[in-house]
């Protein structure tokens, strides 16, 4: 009977009620909504948009509505890694989002990428748990739509900052992760991350479009690479700024 109770409860969200998690009611949520792991980086972000409204805080998956270059966007927590990312991303479809912009940190892998440098995905290579079992093992290529993609690249062009644009991949453990970076560095893989994987499997599962900037904070390998809190709140503004302007680009919503 309780295991009844809380499938009834999960599927709430599916009938257009309030999400388990994301407490939030239909028309709360914009239909462009920029993803942070972060809370404390959505209440960050919350301040660089005008009118800025809290929907939910409860569980830490904290989110904000408000206006940014004239439209109606949103910033939304989704913690670390894929599983609660999956959860957000369900639940965000459930309220009415359909763009999704992942803005995060990553490691940098590729040589031509430097620390702070943004990296825009392409695509992320699943090494995630949350895929696998979204496609039960199956080959499958998680890809970002092309057109926030695009959108993306055109607003990290707009700031000036170092960009690149490549393939991530996304890995579960933070810390036990490979001893040799060079078959990833060897097959074309940009910079590694953990959320983009489960964010494009699920986008595509849900009928979403969805893509990923992030900012590079260290080099793979080195862990002397790590950039200062200085340097990296700095990149973060203008990694943050380039994703509303994706979002503002891609919605209609005013």
């Amino acid at each position: 009977m309780i295991a009844i109770i809380l499938v009834a409860v999960a599927w709430l969200g599916k009938d257009g009620g309030m999400p388990l998690h994301i407490r939030a009611n239909p028309g709360e949520v914009a239909d462009a909504v920029v993803l942070v792991g972060d809370p404390g980086r959505a209440h960050r972000a919350a301040a660089m948009l005008e009118a800025a409204a809290c929907y939910n805080d409860n569980r830490g998956l904290v989110g904000y509505t408000g206006r940014f270059a004239g439209k109606r966007v949103s910033v939304q927590t989704t913690g670390m890694g894929g599983p609660s990312t999956a959860i957000v991303v369900e639940e965000l479809a459930d309220l009415g989002a359909s763009v999704l912009i992942r803005a995060g940190t990553c490691g940098a892998i590729a040589d031509r990428v430097n620390v702070l440098d943004l990296v825009v995905a392409t695509a992320s290579v699943p090494m995630d748990g949350t895929t696998r079992q979204y496609v039960h093992g199956d080959p499958f290529a998680p890809v970002a739509d092309f057109d926030v993609t695009a959108a993306l690249v055109a607003a990290a062009g707009d700031s000036g900052h170092p960009f690149h644009t490549g393939l991530y991949v996304s890995e579960d453990a933070f810390y036990h992760q490979p001893d040799d970076w060079q078959k990833w560095r060897a097959r074309g893989v940009f910079a590694v991350e953990m959320e983009a994987a489960t964010l494009f499997t699920v986008a595509l599962h849900r009928g979403l479009r969805a893509g990923a900037i992030c900012l590079a904070v260290d080099r793979v390998g080195d862990r002397e690479s790590w950039a200062d809190d200085t340097a990296i709140a700095a990149g973060t503004t203008v990694m943050l700024e380039a994703a509303f302007r994706a979002a503002a680009r891609l919605t209609s919503e005013t």
